[in-house]
């Protein structure tokens, strides 16, 4: 059996991880960290796991994590970066799904996030963990970078159009309305209940920190710089992201659906759908799966691209074990094979 840590197991992304994890057939979960929780049973905070982790969260303690297989960094920004050289050095592997290492220039992290990297040397190495664009490179890895959720399905959807150079990469438009699980497990009064329901609102329209995270991806595939204009809102429901994305045609596209069906026709975890049948979160809602569908509106310049996924997920934790299982060449499906909740 694989030897699991995770840090920072008290969170939506966490425990979401530790759903997942605990029905995996060939893993072990060993270590539960938790500075604030310290010393109380898994199950007591997240009743739901009662009869499948009898664990209780402990500090967080290198020498225990050095001892796991893996371990999971399921915490804010800031936290897996002043651990991770320690237990690189000490021959575990890390994914962390916070954003420490998702970006690859240190000055660029910093102005983002408003403070220095602590572990900039570690940032070369770190592998981008969307697997539907770096498996090799994640199958070789010692640290991944889990994608953040937004960029995930913001990136599934315009990939293809920009590998095949058909849209102007300079004129990108991405739209995306996420749940309220997305803003993570704290008391904040923008979050409640009578706030959020039965009201829709943009936030971070000057600048959301995906933003940097979604670029950088995006030119990779392109080959060159790229330019999108990122407004992220605020959905009144409890998961689910839902894109939509905006590209200039740059010459007759051809058969877009064909395109889309065959790029993605080997990924286990994307789904395009139908022509003429969009993608709602409500089907992807517990599923590692990204639902897309792509139009060009009464034929003009535009294409259109819907990509849909459950942020704790595919957006999150379940693309984390979708990369543990690369990384130790398990099957890819391993313990990720849920069907989305309907109703």
């Amino acid at each position: 059996m694989v030897k699991i840590g995770v840090v920072g197991g008290t969170g939506y992304t966490g425990v979401e991880l530790l759903r997942l994890l605990v029905s995996h057939e060939r893993v072990e979960i060993v270590a539960m960290t938790s500075r604030a929780e310290s010393g109380r049973r898994v199950d007591e905070l997240f009743p739901n796991l009662r009869g499948h982790c009898d664990l209780a969260f402990t500090e967080p303690d290198v020498g225990e994590l050095a001892a796991c297989d893996v371990v999971f960094f399921a915490t804010p920004h800031n936290v897996a970066m002043n651990l991770v050289p320690e237990l690189l050095a000490a021959g575990t592997r890390v994914i962390d799904l916070s954003a420490d290492y998702r970006l690859r220039d240190a000055a660029l992290w910093s102005r983002w996030y408003g403070e220095p990297h602590a572990s900039p040397e570690c940032l070369a190495e770190a592998v981008y963990g969307l697997p539907e664009v770096n498996r090799a490179a994640i199958a070789g890895a010692r640290l991944v970078a889990c994608p953040g959720c937004y960029p995930t399905s913001v990136q599934l959807g315009l990939i293809p159009l920009l590998a095949r150079q058909l849209v102007d990469p300079g004129h990108l438009i991405a739209s995306a309305a996420s749940g309220v699980s997305g803003a993570g497990r704290q008391a904040k009064i923008d979050n409640l209940l009578s706030e959020v329901s039965d009201s829709f609102k943009a936030y971070g329209v000057a600048g959301h920190r995906h933003l940097p995270e979604i670029e950088q991806g995006l030119a990779d595939v392109a080959g060159q710089a790229v330019s999108v204009t990122f407004v992220p809102h605020l959905l009144p429901m409890i998961r689910g992201i839902h894109a939509t994305l905006f590209a200039r045609l740059l010459a007759e596209p051809g058969d877009l659906q064909a395109l889309y069906e065959s790029w993605y026709a080997d990924e286990p975890f994307v789904d395009v759908l139908p022509a003429g049948v969009f993608p709602q979160t409500r089907t992807v809602r517990g599923a590692n799966r990204c639902q897309i569908a792509v139009t060009v509106p009464q034929d003009r310049d535009t294409v259109v691209v819907m990509s849909t996924i459950d942020n704790l997920v595919k957006g999150a934790s379940g693309q984390a074990v979708q990369n543990m299982n690369i990384m130790l060449d398990l099957p890819e499906t391993m313990g990720l094979q849920q069907v989305g909740l309907l109703p």
